[in-house]
């Protein structure tokens, strides 16, 4: 998965992941005694994570300033198919989504949450659409059968499918298309590696439903202990400004969560 996918696709692989491993969960004590805590991440999925390369992915640079808090050090247990389902021995996700339909699925207990994030429209600079009744007779990009390509259908808006949400932000770079309804982490991360493209953002879908959604630590059926500690650790990040620095490495604005 080298190319930037929806951050909800990954929260659901490596949450099925944790679901599915037979490794038993570990609590505070447990985590303290070991000296470390363990990340279950993708090797190659910038700006969310990567084994090799300058860069390690918000999801990791964010996980080892959670253990620093925790006074441990952090292990990553990378995870890319179905075949690792059974080996993961991590204890946590990051950027897990907040939802209880996603919490039932991956079987993951959250910490609170420390961002928001969800769908918006990316636009070239100079481009003044603010909603969604400025996008008529425009093309604009959309991930095949997302909510967003429903929702725009439904309004009788052209859309361009697409398979990765990097593909349709070239396409919108190069004038092939008008608009990209993808994630605000894309468009951030685009601009970080693409500034000549100035692409901004515009939150249109703001109220449509599941356009929008909250993250926060996955873990692995915590303790008590473990659970307070995480909740404490991330709002010492949040105040320090720590989590708004990790995010601008990979030039994505964090937003509070709702």
């Amino acid at each position: 998965m080298p190319r930037v996918r929806p951050t909800i696709a990954i929260a659901a692989l490596l949450g099925a992941a944790l679901l599915a491993a037979p490794a038993a969960a570990r609590g505070l004590a447990e985590i303290k005694s070991s000296g470390t805590i363990a990340l279950c991440a993708h090797p190659n999925s910038l700006p969310f994570a990567s084994k090799d390369g300058r860069r390690h992915g918000f999801q990791v640079e964010l996980a080892e300033a959670l253990a620093q808090q925790l006074g441990v050090t952090l292990t990553r247990d990378w995870i890319i198919s179905r075949y690792d389902l059974f080996r993961a021995q991590c204890d946590i996700v990051m950027d897990s989504i907040a939802d209880p339909e996603a919490q039932q699925q991956s079987g993951l207990q959250l910490s609170k949450p420390y961002r928001r994030s969800g769908v918006a429209l990316a636009l070239r600079a100079g481009d003044k659409t603010h909603s969604l009744d400025d996008l008529a007779h425009r093309k604009v990009g959309v991930l095949t059968s997302s909510i967003a390509a429903m929702t725009l259908n439904k309004r009788g808006i052209d859309t361009v499918p697409g398979l990765f949400e990097d593909e349709l932000l070239a396409m919108l770079a190069k004038g092939e298309i008008d608009a990209a309804a993808v994630t605000p982490t894309s468009i951030g991360y685009y601009n970080l590696r693409h500034p000549e493209a100035k692409l901004r953002l515009a939150y249109v879908f703001d109220g449509q439903p599941d356009m929008s959604w909250n993250v926060a630590v996955g873990m692995r059926r915590p303790d008590a202990e473990l659970r307070q500690a995480i909740d404490d650790a991330l709002t010492r990040l949040l105040a320090d400004g720590t989590v708004k620095r990790v995010y601008a490495h990979y030039g994505v604005e964090v937003l509070p969560p709702r």
